[in-house]
């Protein structure tokens, strides 16, 4: 078993000192109007904050302001906190993410490679620094080196320490071909030696889009972000209108009834202020940044936030069979017999055959002949062995011993084997291979020469707890497909056993694409892993596509995500990080809004009682005075935002459930509870603020 000793991506406290402080001094220099003009809701506050300014030095110098200096001072400087707030929720955000990207670049090294004239350890050496690499050059790397470049492994075979990467302490096996070629740079060869064919220019490895993603350089916003950005605009704007056509009209009114003051501008900007939707303007894009934070807080390095909000909104995954629903190896789990043959012969014959087999499949055939039968190990130099290798053409393998020939494998190759040496396939022996088959096993079968003597069933072993996950998942509103090479006997089998709601056998790079883009074409978004160049079509065509880090190059570049762990059943705690960044800015928006009608009520009777006593019913909190009705809700305002910080950054908790659920839980308390909490705040708000005579 595997222990963390470090991490790639540094799991840091939610309020870090010195990300707060960095955060802080950060807060003041965004509010260079450049940057806010991005956030038309803070950038309106930002003006309003100017200007109560202006109105307040004003009313401090020349003595005949509309309202006391110290009461326009006042609702100013809880207007600039609004705006520091807001900043100090997004440059937190930001902050984590530059102290994850200082951690991952402590792993990027610049070293002395034996660059080769060709793709064979045996061309011609050169050393190069690695900055000088460029795509398609050839190292040698071997034991205690550094891999200076990303790449694949063209030749030789290695373990390689990638715990600078994925964190992961034990070593990993790397070798050429297959779906295991690629390497990191970075990461260390801890025995032998690769040939690696570099495959990106220095500025543009693995490494260096990762930094770039978590310090937030390439982070744009989402279709989502802009859709609400826009409506926010668009509230900001009405609410804008709404307030500057109430100046003349209270000026119109004072001046047709006689009585009454008109509303002071200080007064109106403050209106304004509490009207907009500032809680979720000042919070948003530490809500999108947070979220992608929380990813590579899960080791997975996300190409864009797009594609973490898509995850959110996925409803069909697409799950690899060998390693995410299954352990990845089958075992051996029975000896069947053939008539006039006695199992302990089976098993003896059995283990005979895989001795020399170093397969998890024939390494668990060794082991369940010692602990069923007692069967022991030999001495084969004494028996005189010769073992024969498994391989592709022959799909076999098994021993010599003088006369004897022990064969293992598939059923059909065996009855080549039976009949070559003068035997036949029984009908029995067919009918034992069919039941194995049906039951979702594979079986594999045993000869001594010309007599079959039994059938093994080897057996995906369901990871524990995967059949409670898929139920978790369809409660989720999400269906989970299972993608295997195995016949649909077997397939059929092992989803019923793990409970997914449906799978593909025999799947090829075409049926793979074929059935994303069925499902697509009903209108779901769909999620899958891969890690091999045949998966390359598929993830490029999937709304999600989860690339794992140790797959080949072609597989990472066609996906949206990489998971540096390379664990498949990851895809599952995806799709939940991106419903919870969905969760969290739905929620943060309902609140937002439900909030601001106890601002209504405290506000507009203070604002405009005195020219229309009628309104003076709305005042239902019994504020102090109209002064002290109108900063209390500036305060509150701002206060909310610094409150809901952390639920920002964190997130919402996210329990799986449908989502009629999930939406009415969260209007209730998000809706009902953006409605009642501001109105006992805003009143103890307001009685502090009486009891201090700060008004």
């Amino acid at each position: 078993m595997t222990t963390k000793t470090q991490t790639a991506v540094v799991a840091r406290p939610l309020f870090d000192p010195a990300i707060v402080k960095v955060a802080a001094g950060d807060a003041f220099k965004k509010l260079d109007p450049r940057t806010m003009i991005r956030n038309p809701v803070m950038f309106v506050v930002e003006v309003g904050s100017a200007f109560t300014l202006i109105l307040a030095l004003h009313a401090a110098v020349t003595g005949a302001g509309e309202l006391p200096a110290g009461f326009i001072f006042a609702i100013s400087a809880w207007l600039w906190f609004t705006v520091l707030f807001a900043n100090f929720a997004e440059a937190m955000a930001e902050g984590r993410g530059k102290a994850q990207a200082e951690s991952l670049r402590k792993a990027r090294q610049d070293v002395t490679a034996k660059k080769l004239a060709g793709p064979h350890k045996d061309a011609k050496q050169e050393p190069i620094v690695s900055s000088s690499l460029r795509k398609g050059d050839c190292v040698l790397v071997e034991a205690g080196d550094l891999i200076p470049g990303d790449g694949d492994i063209v030749d030789g075979v290695a373990s390689v320490d990638e715990s600078a990467i994925t964190g992961e302490s034990a070593p990993v096996i790397r070798e050429s071909g297959g779906d295991r070629s690629a390497v990191t740079g970075g990461t260390r060869v801890l025995s032998d030696w690769i040939v690696v064919r570099i495959s990106a220019n220095p500025g543009e490895t693995f490494l260096d889009r990762m930094i770039a993603m978590v310090e937030g350089a390439k982070r744009h916003k989402t279709p989502n972000e802009i859709a609400l950005d826009i409506l926010l605009a668009a509230l900001t704007i009405i609410f804008l209108l709404a307030t500057v056509t109430l100046l003349p009209y209270s000026k119109y009114a004072v001046a047709s009834s006689g009585q009454g003051i008109e509303v002071p501008m200080t007064v109106l900007v403050a209106l304004l202020v509490c009207l907009i939707p500032t809680t979720i303007g000042g919070l948003l894009s530490a809500i999108g940044i947070a979220g992608m934070d929380r990813m590579i807080q899960a080791n997975v390095i996300a190409t864009s936030g797009r594609a973490v909000e898509a995850a959110g909104d996925v409803d069909v995954l697409l799950l690899d069979k060998t390693g995410t629903i299954t352990l990845g190896n089958r075992q051996a789990t029975e000896l069947i017999a053939t008539s006039g043959v006695r199992e302990a012969e089976l098993a003896d014959a059995a283990q005979l055959s895989s001795l020399a087999d170093e397969t998890p499949e024939g390494r668990s055939i060794v082991v369940l002949a010692k602990e069923k039968y007692g069967i022991r190990g030999r001495d084969l130099q004494e028996l005189g062995a010769h073992f024969v290798p498994f391989t592709a053409q022959t799909r076999m393998s098994g021993v010599d011993m003088g006369e004897r020939k022990i064969r293992k494998g598939a059923a059909d190759a065996i009855e080549k084997f039976v009949k070559a040496c003068g035997g036949t396939l029984k009908p029995e022996v067919r009918h034992l291979v069919d039941e194995v088959a049906k039951q979702g096993a594979t079986p594999l079968v045993v000869a001594d020469g010309d007599r079959v003597l039994g059938v093994i069933r080897l057996k995906d072993i369901v990871k524990g707890g995967i059949k409670e996950k898929f139920a978790e998942l369809r409660r989720m509103g999400i269906r989970t497909v299972m993608i295997t090479g195995d016949n649909p006997l077997t397939a059929a089998a092992i989803a019923a056993e793990s409970g997914v709601d449906d799978f593909l056998a025999e799947a090829t790079p075409e049926a793979k694409l074929e059935k994303i883009r069925d499902y697509q074409s009903k209108a779901h978004l769909v999620a899958m892993t891969g890690d091999g160049t045949n998966d390359a079509p598929a993830l490029a065509q999937a709304d999600v596509a989860v690339a794992m880090n140790t797959g080949t190059q072609a597989a990472k570049e066609a996906g949206n995500m990489v998971d540096l762990d390379s664990n498949p059943t990851k895809l599952i705690q995806i799709v939940e990080i991106g419903k919870q960044l969905l969760m969290t800015r739905g929620a943060l928006t309902t609140f937002s809004i439900a909030n601001d009608i106890a601002k209504y009520f405290a506000i507009i009777p203070a604002a405009f009682g005195a020219t229309y006593p009628a309104l003076e019913a709305l005042d239902v909190m019994r504020l102090g005075s109209a002064k002290s009705a109108i900063l209390s809700a500036v305060i509150f305002n701002a206060l909310i935002i610094l409150a809901l910080i952390p639920l920002a950054l964190r997130g919402i908790a996210y329990k799986p459930g449908p989502a009629s659920d999930i939406l009415r839980r969260n209007i209730l308390v998000y809706g009902l509870g953006g409605v009642i909490l501001p109105f006992p705040c805003i009143k103890a708000i307001d009685v502090l603020i009486n009891a201090l005579h700060l008004v």
